[in-house]
């Protein structure tokens, strides 16, 4: 993927259009999203969804919007709704003609041969702010009039809104300012519009908003929204501009009033320049995951629906961090993480609406410590040592996580007598195979899973490297790895051992976890030919063009599609379900065993490496997706917006490219 913006001509956006979305984040934790074809088809689907408490408690203010454009020749919609059970009315589809990803989102609608007109979303860093725009290109007629009528709620990102009685239509205007102030509830932030149009004040509600991304996943599916009236312009004068900025969340509103068109001529100016600067637009992506939290830096798991996630943001700092040579906010992040260890453990989430941070991961600690030898490795092979006179929070967080695990903590994670790290309860789900439906833990994993062990291991032997004392804890644990995972049968490590803590019992399930032995992490604990026997294993039953399956076909339980309800999704999430991070370790496996010779690297880019660029196409563009079926055409799942799975990429091209 080159420099190229993405472009989407009317064909593709007529046949993909529902399942390609967009995305524009702030940098606080809230964004603008939607799909190409302009149809909402997710609850999380607004122009402006913003983070009360940076980056959590979010809350979706404005949904979208109806615009349509009345002309000499006849009216023209501007914008699509989708209505239950499937209808769509107004239907703008047929005038769209391109639809193009770079700087930002931007549509162009045919409306006749010598005029279009372009439609742009963008959103300014670090505000809660929305910035639309519709001019007219060619030849207008004489009467070009737009008509906008916004669709606002005020609720919980996760949540729906209804028609109510509470409701307030009615805005405040601003003597000093081309501003419209609505505050729709007490307990949210009011929403202030800029703009050069003349508002009517027209208050209705509309109802049975349909999202079909919803429906599918088994959800509550239709909204109601609230529209408290129209905007007009007269585009055959001037650019239409209007501006939904969220009231205390937005620097700019602090400042002495502008008009519309400075403020766009403003952020249009400062966007260009900042997006300009980023060398890729991989690049671009992937500081969309950057957030404020506090007074410092952390990483949003994935968009639209996840927060922050302790072992997402220490593998996807690899990419999205060192990758990209952003060694201040790798510094910064791991700083912040440092203050989260308790008894050893760091949180697996910050939940999003304000509880206590969950400590019910065995492996995130362990990714920290990876996450740290791994900034520190990049700051002295990049002369960038001015870093390190601030890492002993960092050291000391290593050492209390591998005392804590040695001592023992919760959910019984505790170093064995061989040296392993045993670790599980009944009803906890403790690894990244993590899906949980009640009571009921679909891949428990208690015991000793690999993955986990190849975490412990290299933690033990980076911790080494700067305390001695460590040194006969990592040679015993690797000694007991070597000897007691192998499983000759299959010629393959067990995906758990001594599984439901009794002695001896092994899960001999073909999962791609056995791959971090090899490829994954700084040390590589198998001899030559072991490794090379699982990566041809893994290659022939678990790779795909987005990553590696999280189950072998034929093995029990083995689920093809990730679908339906939330019982059928997280039953199969990591029964089969493709999951692209995962390209990464194997992909570094395949390398390593393959002598990492520039020939090697030419042809893992070939094989495994292209499907994955291609991947930026679909779903959510410019991004890879969270998972996908496990059988082909293996249709992207779940977030279409991951940071771990961004970050494989843009570590594998940093690989590729040495």
């Amino acid at each position: 993927m080159d420099n190229t913006p993405l472009h989407f001509d009317r064909a593709t956006i007529a046949r993909e259009g529902r399942s390609l979305e967009w995305l524009e984040a702030d940098g606080l934790g809230g964004f603008a999203s939607g799909t190409i074809n302009g149809l909402r088809t997710r609850r999380y689907h607004a122009l402006l969804l913003t983070a009360t408490d940076p980056p959590v408690h979010r809350v979706a203010l404005v949904n979208g919007l109806n615009a349509w454009l009345e002309t000499d020749t006849g009216s023209y919609p501007l914008s699509s709704q989708l209505y239950g059970p499937d209808y769509v009315a107004p239907d703008a589809l047929p005038f769209i003609a391109e639809f193009i990803s770079e700087p930002w989102p931007a549509w162009t609608f045919a409306l006749s041969e010598t005029c279009t007109l372009r439609y742009e979303i963008f959103v300014p860093h670090e505000s809660s702010t929305v910035v639309l725009s519709w001019k007219i290109e060619g030849t207008p007629s004489s009467r070009m009039r737009l008509h906008v009528r916004p669709f606002f709620s005020g609720r919980d990102f996760h949540s729906l809104h209804h028609e109510n009685a509470q409701f307030r239509f009615a805005p405040a205007s601003d003597p000093d300012a081309p501003r419209l102030r609505w505050q729709f509830y007490d307990a949210l932030p009011a929403v202030v519009a800029e703009t050069n149009g003349a508002y009517a004040h027209d208050p209705h509600w509309y109802r049975n908003f349909l999202y079909t991304e919803e429906y599918a996943r088994g959800l509550d599916s239709t909204e109601e929204l609230a529209s408290p009236g129209m905007l007009e312009f007269d585009l055959a004068a001037e650019r239409a501009i209007l501006i939904f900025s969220a009231d205390g969340f937005a620097p700019h509103l602090k400042d002495p009033p502008q008009s519309a068109e400075e403020l766009y001529a403003r952020f249009s100016s400062a966007e260009k320049s900042r997006r300009a600067a980023f060398p890729s637009p991989l690049h671009r992506a992937a500081d969309a995951f950057f957030v404020q939290r506090g007074k410092g830096r952390s990483l949003i798991a994935g968009y639209p629906w996840f927060g922050e996630w302790g072992r997402d943001t220490f593998v996807a700092l690899r990419g999205l961090c060192l990758a990209t040579d952003r060694l201040q906010e790798a510094h910064d992040i791991l700083g912040e993480w440092a203050g989260a260890v308790s008894q050893g453990m760091m949180p697996n989430r910050f939940p999003d609406r304000g509880e206590p941070p969950e400590y019910n991961s065995a492996d995130a600690a362990l990714w920290y410590i990876v996450a740290v030898h791994e900034f520190l490795e990049k700051t002295l092979a990049t002369d960038q040592q001015n870093f390190l006179s601030d890492v002993a929070p960092l050291l000391k967080a290593v050492e209390d996580i591998l005392s804590a695990y040695c001592t023992g903590t919760r959910y019984g994670i505790h170093r064995d007598e061989d040296g392993l790290l045993a670790c599980g309860e009944i009803g906890m789900q403790l690894t990244w195979m993590d899906a949980r439906i009640g009571n009921w833990v679909v891949t428990p994993r208690i015991g000793k899973p690999v993955e986990v062990e190849a975490l412990w291991i290299n933690a033990l032997w980076i911790a080494m490297r700067h305390n001695p004392r460590w040194k006969p804890f990592y040679e015993t644990a690797l000694a007991s790895f070597t000897t007691r995972f192998w499983n000759p049968d299959r010629g393959c490590l067990y995906d758990v051992v001594d599984a439901e803590h009794q002695p001896g019992a092994c899960d001999a399930s073909l999962r791609p976890n056995q791959i971090f032995a090899i490829g994954g992490l700084p040390l590589q604990l198998l001899d030559p030919g072991r490794a090379a026997a699982i990566v041809k294993l893994v290659e022939e039953k678990l790779w795909t063009p987005l990553g590696l399956r999280t189950l072998a076909p034929g093995e029990f339980n083995y689920c093809p599609h990730y679908e339906g309800n939330v019982i059928h999704r997280d039953g199969s999430y990591h029964q089969g379900t493709v999951w692209p991070w995962l390209a990464g370790p194997f992909i570094e496996a395949w390398l390593r065993v393959h002598g990492n010779t520039l020939a090697a690297k030419a042809e893992a880019h070939n094989r495994f490496l292209t499907p994955l660029l291609e991947h930026l196409r679909h779903a959510g563009i410019g991004h890879v997706s969270e998972i996908a079926d496990a059988e082909a055409p293996h249709t992207p799942r779940g977030c279409p917006f991951q940071a771990w799975s961004l970050s494989a990429l843009l570590h594998l091209r940093g690989l590729l490219s040495q």
